[in-house]
């Protein structure tokens, strides 16, 4: 069977065209850099950057990806209608994509998405149906709703479109740093999307960089994919991470993370709490999953570049306002 290539930066180059203004252009903000338990770090010789896809339409990053794929499908495909599976910010960008285009949506979604992200999607105009808890349960759903009425797959990550498209967020990183250089960029890592098209963006365009993916310790699949020598299924996850919890890569990602990341760290879920809680300090609102990246900070998994700046990614920031106000307390 033929391999899918990998991404390239002119791939991802001409997806950015292909998205043009429909997708906004996030902030790249500076902060204090952290330090262990929360503190900001009174030594640090520079500030760390954090590239705010919570502030991305649907407050994730995902936006950029579904939009790609949409906006490459033909008349027909859209016309049959856009069905896919997702814990919650997929859905909402496959919502999102789905109405800038006029086609319809159904989202397979799990049975304990939170609140915000179903009610988000929902607004949107998608059709939502609940269906297990686990990445593989929906997606089995998914599949055999595709097979008995037809429609028009949106992959979650595996798919060189949504690979591209996830990429423009890299792009973004390495012109708004300029003239400076990103030493180190820090990456959630879920289905490996969003990492694979950064690496491919900041390799393409600053090969010296260090690119480091970060999953929770309760669902380190690419953690442990990479160490296998190919992509291997978790018997079951756990972490308050939900868009961080997929029991497997993608081949297409796996692949990606293996020949561009520098190498994948995890974090503990108190790490990504106490993130949560800074970033908040911060007047940022950013779920578990988002600030995966800052709890690598936090933790200690890894230390900030000696040379060139320190990016992490926030990748989303649909989290539940009672969750965020009882971690505030």
């Amino acid at each position: 069977m033929t391999r899918e290539p990998l991404v390239t930066l002119a791939d991802i180059e001409a997806a950015r065209d292909r998205i043009g203004s429909a997708v906004r252009r996030t902030p790249l903000l500076t902060a204090p850099r952290p330090a262990r338990g929360g503190r900001a770090s009174s030594d640090a010789p520079d500030a760390i950057w954090l590239k705010c896809e919570s502030l991305q339409w649907v407050s994730a990053f995902k936006a950029r990806g579904a939009y790609h794929f949409v906006s490459r499908l033909s008349a027909a495909e859209r016309e049959a209608g856009l069905l896919t599976y997702s814990s919650g910010n997929h859905a909402q960008a496959v919502a999102f994509a789905a109405r800038s285009f006029g086609a319809r949506a159904r989202i397979v979604m799990p049975v304990d998405a939170p609140a915000v992200k179903r009610e988000g999607t929902l607004a949107l105009g998608a059709e939502v149906e609940l269906a297990g808890t686990t990445s593989s349960e929906r997606k089995a759903r998914a599949e055999e709703i595709l097979r008995d009425e037809g429609g028009t797959m949106v992959p979650p990550f595996d798919h060189p479109d949504i690979i591209a498209g996830q990429g423009t967020t890299g792009l973004e990183i390495v012109e708004q740093l300029a003239p400076g250089r990103p030493g180190l960029v820090l990456v959630p890592v879920g289905g490996g999307g969003l990492v694979s098209g950064v690496a491919a963006a900041v390799r393409g365009l600053c090969p010296e960089a260090t690119v480091v993916g970060v999953e929770p310790q309760g669902a380190a699949s690419m953690q442990r994919s990479l160490e296998a020598g190919e992509p291997v299924s978790l018997d079951s996850v756990e972490t308050i991470a939900d868009g961080l919890k997929p029991v497997r890569p993608g081949d297409l990602t796996y692949r990606h993370c293996r020949e561009l990341v520098d190498r994948v760290v995890t974090v503990t879920d108190e790490a990504i709490r106490a993130a949560v809680v800074w970033l908040f300090g911060r007047r940022l609102v950013v779920e578990p999953s988002g600030a995966a990246t800052v709890a690598a900070l936090l933790e200690g998994a890894v230390e900030p570049a000696e040379h060139g700046a320190t990016v992490a990614v926030l990748s989303g920031g649909n989290i539940e306002p009672s969750l965020l106000a009882d971690w505030i307390r």
